[in-house]
């Protein structure tokens, strides 16, 4: 009997749930997040823990993570300098694509800048055909020579992506062990090892974001194992994956990918565990932080599942749980444009300075400031008692909106929060007409910073029946940490012929994927 904890270092708090295995209590915390040091954050937490609840940090045995350091890393465009090796006259299967445009309406409508610059990818002789059969062998000096130009370059990583590789690692395996050997100590990382998926382009482009946020990850893990060791946590620190389960921090820094969407899927996890409990099989869960609003279904009482999920403006290819962001968040900043309209978002204040009403420096009026001016927040503390709320300041924010728009403070807060519940119906709207689904069939589950305060007035626009609040809304994301299993999803492809000669082959692939995966 001991301590489980779980800890989502969001934007603006840190949040902690804590769970007494003796006693079954439940406990929560939060504190304002420092995400440039998480590790003397978690420090931090763990020191309030102790005054306020007298926990013991040896009496922990269990410690997850929820975290979206590599998906910042991918928004910010804050990654490693990465290379890319294909082989040759396929050195633009990044910036091809699949030739879809973001938007379709859009005449203006650009795709993104691939992650690894043109000038950094660097094509080989060398070729296996759609069996995995070699056609041409492996050019040795075509790879010394872009091992060269990795150099030259100053890159911080390569990225290995071959034709058929999916089938027959061989070459990239190849590959690698010439670079290991130029450039002791480098950072390699191999398609056939992330994701071997057939379709080049999603292959490779999985490996590359896995690739870029790699170094940040890695240094980002290695901080918090430090400052556990350091607060006399002897649990092994996990991490939560994209899939909804754990692993952990060792694997998460070799299989990023794995883990790129770590802090949303803890909150669906989180969310659906609540649903069960609660005897309600179909949830649609609201996630709203202090930058956006992310929506999930849980059907049946699990959580739903898909590939291809958007980080920024890049697609992912690995099984995730399926999370759609459809509007704005607590922070997000609103503004009368120069044609005299009220606007909210996309811009928001951050962790730091965060909404005015904070009193952490912020003069930008957003969404929570809105709720203050009010009178819905600013009766008590925030945050489990983090935060003061400064009402004065709240409504001198709003007071500069409403007095180019001639209407009152109270008016302005009114269509503050008109405008952002009028986005998030739009982006919900979407997701119903993708899903088929009936919202007035759906309890609505509010959850994160600024979800139960939002819920009501989306779930009255949709016309759902029910709105279910967690008892403890603003950790519900680090509970999810506590309550997901360990889980670990093995991909490999298979084209056995459709006689049956080759089943027993399948079965014993099949047999041997499943004790690779225990």
């Amino acid at each position: 009997m001991g301590l489980r904890i779980g800890v989502d270092i969001g934007g603006s708090f840190t949040d902690f749930a804590v769970f007494n295995e003796e006693s079954g209590m439940l406990h929560s915390l939060k504190v304002f997040s420092r995400p440039d040091d998480p590790g003397q954050e978690v420090l931090h937490g763990i020191g309030e823990l102790v005054k306020r609840y007298a926990i013991n940090p040896a009496d922990i045995h269990y410690f997850t993570h929820g975290t979206t350091v590599g998906v910042n890393a991918v928004v910010q465009k804050k990654g490693a300098k990465l290379g890319l090796i294909t082989n040759r006259y396929f050195e633009d299967v990044l910036a091809l694509g699949r030739l879809k445009t973001p938007d379709m309406y859009s005449l203006h409508s650009l795709r993104p800048e691939p992650l690894v610059a043109r000038e950094n990818v660097f094509g080989i002789d060398g070729r296996l055909d759609a069996t995995g059969k070699e056609l041409t062998p492996l050019d040795k000096q075509s790879v010394l020579s872009a091992i060269s130009s990795l150099r030259e370059a100053g890159c911080e990583g390569v990225v290995i992506a071959l034709l058929h590789a999916y089938r027959n690692p061989d070459h990239e395996k190849q590959v690698q062990a010439l670079i290991e050997t130029e450039m002791p100590g480098f950072f390699v990382c191999c398609s056939s090892d992330v994701w071997p998926t057939i379709r080049e382009f999603e292959r490779t482009q999985t490996a590359v974001i896995g690739a870029y946020v790699q170094p940040r990850v890695s240094h980002y893990l290695g901080a918090l194992q430090h400052a556990l060791e350091e607060a006399g946590v002897g649990a092994e620190l996990k991490v939560t994956k994209s899939n909804g389960g754990v692993m952990s921090a060792e694997s998460g820094k070799a299989e990023c990918v794995q883990m790129i969407l770590s802090g949303t899927a803890s909150g669906v996890m989180g969310a659906a565990w609540v649903a069960r409990q609660c005897g309600r099989e179909n949830v649609m869960s609201l996630d709203i932080g202090g930058t956006t609003a992310d929506v999930a279904l849980i059907v049946n009482g699990e959580a739903q599942y898909d590939t291809g999920e958007y980080i920024g403006d890049y697609q992912i290819h690995i099984p995730s749980v399926s999370v759609t962001s459809i509007g704005d968040g607590g922070g997000s900043v609103a503004r009368v444009d120069e044609f005299g309209v009220l606007k909210v978002g996309p811009e928001s204040a951050g962790s730091t300075p965060g909404p005015v009403c904070y009193g952490r420096g912020g003069t930008q009026p957003t969404i929570t400031d809105a709720y203050v001016a009010l009178g819905i927040l600013g009766q008590a503390k925030l945050g489990y008692n983090a935060v003061n709320v400064d009402v004065a300041a709240a409504k001198a924010a709003i007071g500069t909106l409403a007095d180019k728009l001639g209407q009152s403070i109270e008016s302005t807060a009114e269509s503050i929060i008109n405008v952002s519940v009028s986005g998030m119906y739009a982006g919900i709207s979407r997701l119903v007409s993708r899903f088929g689904i009936d919202p007035r069939a759906f309890s609505l589950m509010p959850f994160g910073g600024a979800g139960p305060m939002m819920a009501c007035y989306l779930a009255r626009a949709m016309h759902m029946r029910e709105v279910l609040v967690p008892l403890t809304p603003g950790v519900l994301s680090a509970l999810g940490g506590l309550v997901a299993d360990v889980k670990k999803r093995l991909c490999a492809h298979h084209l056995p012929r459709l006689d049956g000669r080759e089943l027993a082959a399948t079965r014993s692939r099949i047999s041997a994927a499943r004790s690779k995966s225990t």
